[in-house]
């Protein structure tokens, strides 16, 4: 569901110093440089770095395990890939359809013919689909928005239309409406701030939001409370379109009749099936009435391509929007509301379906009870090479090549299950119902849970939780780059210290690893680590493939192996970084958690808390012409009368010293952990109970009351943002509070967040007690 694929500046190819051929360069400086930056970072760090002991492995155990990953490869086939792909993206194959349940039983085939134990689990779930989609521009001029994707004569799955799903945002309520156009740029909370401030009240409008820059869905929901009575959501050319290259099928970018699918449900209140919030969707589960549904949207929404929204745009008047704001189609943006007037009118079938998860597992050898899940999705918006199936197909290898490793007498000491979920792009539901049906059971024995989500070329990109930070940077190395020849984590540096923000750049200056990007939400690892408190990992490459298929009829397998990773090599790289992932934590004699650097997380986290609210309390020097939105300054229309900067409660000081002070505790406890775990071996009758009081660890990051205003998400330091959606809001009800303005909450939260750090301390006091006296 969430495919971000930023790409360089300069999408630069190092291996052959050369651009990649739909980008324009601005030199051969940078390509030198960034050259230059990788020989000798790989020149200083890896020779030594490939011979550490592996973390939770001893020496004889390391060498053991990485010659064992060194058979694993070489069962790995990027032609199998390339069919795999070939064969799953035949066909429109979307949560609910023939299809879908037909790539489900074949993907059950392929793990039981390699000797697992296979089964589907079948969930039950709300998925409406359209009936009816209509938009017309009835003045001042007309115009009948053709709401269609047009097949492309060099891409013939294009062609395939049986079954075809049109281009509509799952779970937007149904709606007959008419009203005045008002643009909202994004549909953020600051760009509704400036329409506020430019006088322009969204009371009866129809919203015109562009995609990007956050979650689709809170565009409905944010312009929902502002009053509008519909939304539209189209793709800018600016942001995926001509304006970035040639677009489909002679460039990867996208095509003007392209329109990007996806869910509008209201995720960050909870995800999965609407009508069994918190249970698993079976045939017995009670459900709710669609009316006391909370996460359908509040008003009707419609996607459209910028093809059909340029007549739309091109009608409106009423102030011309901060150059900041203004698209890349031909016309003069403007903020509205009307003169352009149009009537939405979408409907839906509101049907039960079924959908199948594929739950194939390896018994583990020497401990059965303790499991490593490892999940992607298999369900697609029509065809979904890239999205998700790029990522299924790594998936499949890395199973097959574990498969073999059993065969011929390695199998894995841990049980490892893996997963392909059905129905996760409307809403997580394949795997949120798993979770939420066999919950008691994943919290007893599930180790770690590893997702992917579709994949392409560029630098590895790993997010997850902190306490496996150290493990994955070893990983990194022991994984070599397909493009340049050099291990993952030193392209990825060299793409840091030329491209990364400040703060990364200071990060990989000062320490000896490489930070993860904490998890927000946008796919199915959110069950798992922010519901259950199952520690978990979000893994792909990114960064130089192209992104204009997402969710669209064009993502195809001919634009995936011509777009976004030709010959599959960093699916191969993805098999190889999840599968040393997975056998790692499979085969560990001491599970591999490290505490240090979740602490050293968790204070930079709180570092920013009280940054927010020095930033928010010295705002206030906005003026009549300019309005900050968190990264840029705006300037607005001087010829536009602006009413003044909206005043805002006063920023009080708050008390950290709870929260601080439980971090100490927890960076005490968790120093002395790590001295006694380097210095301590661990003798064989305490491992069950050491390594069971490990990966629990993380359910004390959550208490059973969950967020306020959203319980489902019980998680106290990754959570979704409210208004963000895909976007991670850390140590969140403290966050949130400060954000949202409410400020009476804070110090409550805060004392929340202490309790939780202090219930993690109180579980590393009897892990590090028990390593210390173990005979």
């Amino acid at each position: 569901m969430r495919k971000v694929d930023n790409c360089l500046p300069d999408c630069i190819s190092v291996k052959n110093a050369s651009f990649l051929p739909d980008e324009t360069h601005k030199g051969t400086l940078m390509i030198r440089t960034l050259n230059l930056l990788i020989a000798l970072i790989a020149f200083v760090a890896t020779a030594t770095t490939r011979a550490e002991i592996l973390i939770g492995f001893d020496e004889a155990g390391s060498k053991k395990q990485r010659a064992l990953e060194a058979v694993f490869d070489k069962h790995l086939d990027a032609k199998e890939l390339d069919a795999w792909l070939k064969q799953f993206s035949a066909k429109p194959h979307h949560a609910g359809s023939k299809a879908g349940k037909e790539v489900a039983e074949a993907i059950a085939r392929m793990f039981t013919s390699w000797g697992f134990d296979t089964e589907i689990e079948q969930y039950y779930i709300l998925l409406p689909t359209p009936d009816k989609r209509r938009l017309e521009l009835i003045a001042p001029t007309k115009f009948k928005a053709s709401l269609r994707e047009v097949s492309l004569d060099d891409d013939p799955s294009t062609s395939v239309r049986k079954n075809l799903l049109p281009p509509y945002n799952a779970f937007s309520v149904d709606g007959d409406v008419e009203g005045e156009l008002v643009f909202i740029n994004y549909g953020r909370p600051e760009d509704h701030e400036l329409l506020e401030r430019y006088g322009i009240d969204l009371t009866g409008k129809i919203a015109i939001a562009k995609y990007g820059k956050t979650w689709r869905g809170i565009k409905p929901k944010l312009a929902a409370e502002k009053g509008a009575i519909a939304t539209i959501i189209y793709s800018d050319p600016a942001d995926d379109g001509y304006v970035k290259g040639d677009t489909y099928p002679t460039g990867p970018f996208k095509h003007e009749s392209g329109v990007q699918r996806g869910s509008v449900m209201d995720m960050p209140t909870y995800p999965g099936d609407v009508l069994t919030p918190g249970v698993g969707a079976t045939r017995v589960a009670k459900r709710l009435a669609i009316r006391d549904v909370t996460t359908i949207t509040k008003v009707p929404v419609l996607p459209i391509s910028y093809k059909d929204a340029l007549p739309l745009l091109s009608a409106m008047g009423g102030a011309v929007v901060p150059a900041e704001w203004a698209g890349g189609l031909p016309i003069t943006y403007h903020l509205g509301p009307g003169p352009a007037k149009v009537r939405l009118k979408v409907q839906f079938d509101w049907n039960q379906v079924t959908a199948y998860n594929v739950i194939a597992r390896l018994k583990g050898s020497r401990y059965p009870d303790e499991w490593v899940i490892r999940g992607n999705h298999h369900d697609g918006w029509n065809h979904g090479a890239a999205d998700p199936l790029s990522g299924l197909v790594a998936l499949l290898a890395e199973a097959q090549s574990v498969a073999e490793l059993a065969k011929s007498g390695s199998p894995p000491a841990r049980t490892i299950i893996y997963a392909a979920w059905d129905a996760e792009e409307p809403g997580l539901i394949g795997s949120t119902e798993w979770s939420e049906h066999h919950a008691q059971a994943l919290k007893t024995h599930t180790v770690a849970y590893l997702n992917t989500d579709g994949n392409s070329r560029g630098f590895v990109s790993i997010g997850g939780s902190h306490s496996l930070e150290r493990f994955f940077n070893q990983i990194m190395v022991d994984v070599t780059d397909p493009q340049t020849g050099v291990p993952l984590n030193t392209r990825l540096r060299a793409n840091i210290t030329i491209n990364g923000k400040e703060e990364e750049q200071k990060t990989i200056a000062d320490k000896d690893y490489i930070r993860l990007y904490p998890l927000g939400s946008g796919s199915d690892y959110t069950p798992f680590l922010q519901h259950l408190g199952i520690a978990s990992a979000h893994l792909s490459f990114s960064g130089e493939g192209r992104n204009g298929s997402y969710h669209t009829l064009y993502d195809t397998y001919e634009h995936y192996t011509s777009w976004r990773d030709p010959g599959l090599k960093y699916g191969i790289a993805l098999a190889q970084v999840a599968g040393r992932a997975t056998l790692r934590l499979a085969n560990a004699r001491v599970l591999p958690f490290d505490f240090v650097n979740l602490v050293a997380n968790i204070a930079t986290y709180i570092e920013e808390l009280e940054s927010l609210a020095d930033k928010m309390r010295e705002d206030t020097s906005t003026t009549n012409n300019l309005i900050e939105d968190g990264s840029y300054r705006i300037a607005l229309d001087p010829t536009k009368s602006l009413g003044p900067p909206i005043r805002k409660q006063e920023v009080p000081f708050f008390n950290f010293a709870p929260l601080k002070n439980s971090l100490s505790r927890l960076r005490k406890m968790a120093n002395l952990l790590d001295k006694t775990s380097k210095n301590n071996a661990l003798p064989s009758n305490k491992l069950v109970e050491i390594n069971r009081l490990l990966y629990t660890s993380e359910r004390r990051l959550t208490r059973n009351e969950g967020l306020a205003g959203r319980p489902w998400y019980k998680h106290h330091i990754y959570a979704p943002g409210y208004y963000t959606g895909y976007g991670v809001k850390t140590i969140p009800g403290v966050r949130e509070s400060i954000e949202n303005r409410q400020f009476d909450k804070v110090a409550a939260q805060i004392d929340i967040a202490a309790e939780v750090l202090d219930s993690l301390t109180s579980q590393l006091e009897v892990i590090e007690e028990t390593w210390s006296n173990a005979d």
